[in-house]
């Protein structure tokens, strides 16, 4: 019989907490997930990251998998110490396990069908909830705007007739509410891996990414966008018309804005469930002309001689 490290497979401590294991096989799970991993092993090694969690998420079978020690290299050809069939499987006298040409996953499932013996019919009709499972989804802004439904094609870790995980490719119709935003988790209930002996269906959870977008930024539930204004608007105000997701709106500027200003509109942002929706900022950018006629240029010079502006004067102050 071959080692494997099942530890090493989900890339965690030997003394990883129960949660730890599970947060590692998720994400192994969503990397190795056949539609998504683009490495010619990744089925090979979903199926692997599935092996390991299934010994490793049960107590009894991580105990029984413990005591086969640590002195073994992965792949290396080993037997099980003494007494341990024994201990963890059959009882004395009642069969005894062979360990040759055995692979370690076919032992730990007949450690299952050897303790629900010993415990009886209760617990071989143990029902066992479904496995919850991560799927990345990445958005445009305007879809986390209003909302949306997708079509995502998933390999959820599902027990067979035997106890056995395996990956079974499905469509799930998922659908986004309003104003979901970037870094959100959003939970759908009964939709992961489907139970064994009865057991609930695991759940399946989406991550939310916003992918870029041309004009805006997200920053939780309220936008950014720059805002170019020439030298005279900002100086002397103005009304300039600026896009939302929702459309076209008029914004006042108010005399002497400064660049990097924030002018806010409220409620124009990404809705929330609940509440008000989140706010949009034109953050002011001031653009000078880079092609100028003589009467412009004359303009300037006339400015320049007539203002008593001096836009340097904390650097006088400052070296004082």
């Amino acid at each position: 019989m071959k080692y494997k490290d099942y530890y090493a497979i989900l890339g965690v401590k030997r003394d990883a907490s129960a949660d730890d294991i599970r947060k590692a096989y998720r994400k192994l799970a969503q990397k190795y997930h056949p539609d998504v991993s683009k490495d010619p092993q990744g089925e090979e090694k979903f199926k692997e990251v599935a092996e390991a969690y299934q010994t490793l998420k049960d107590p009894e079978k991580r105990q029984a998998y413990d005591a086969l020690g640590t002195a073994h290299a992965s792949g290396e050809q080993f037997r099980p110490p003494p007494g341990w069939g024994e201990r963890y499987g059959e009882p004395p006298n009642e069969g005894q396990f062979s360990f040759d040409d055995v692979d370690l996953s076919d032992l730990f499932e007949s450690l299952s069908r050897g303790q629900r013996g010993q415990r009886g019919g209760a617990r071989a009709k143990r029902a066992v909830r479904g496995e919850d499972f991560e799927v990345a989804v990445r958005l445009t802004l305007e879809q986390a705007f209003h909302g949306t439904q997708l079509d995502l094609r998933v390999a959820l870790p599902e027990y067979d007739d035997k106890g056995a995980l395996h990956a079974v490719e499905k469509t799930i119709k998922a659908r986004i509410p309003k104003g979901a935003t970037d870094g959100q988790r959003l939970r759908l209930r009964g939709q992961g891996g489907k139970g064994f002996n009865g057991g609930a269906a695991g759940d399946l959870y989406l991550d939310i990414s916003l992918a870029p977008h041309a004009i805006f930024r997200a920053s939780g539930h309220d936008l950014y966008l720059d805002l170019a204004l020439a030298p005279w608007e900002a100086a002397l105000g103005a009304t300039v018309e600026i896009p939302t997701l929702a459309g076209a709106v008029n914004l006042k500027v108010p005399a002497g804005t400064a660049a990097g200003a924030r002018l806010r509109l409220g409620g124009r942002g990404l809705p929330r469930p609940e509440g008000t929706p989140g706010d949009l900022y034109a953050v002011a950018q001031i653009v000078n002309p880079t092609v100028l006629t003589e009467r412009e240029r004359e303009l300037y010079r006339e400015l320049a001689q007539a203002s008593r502006f001096e836009p340097r004067g904390h650097l006088a102050k400052g070296s004082a």
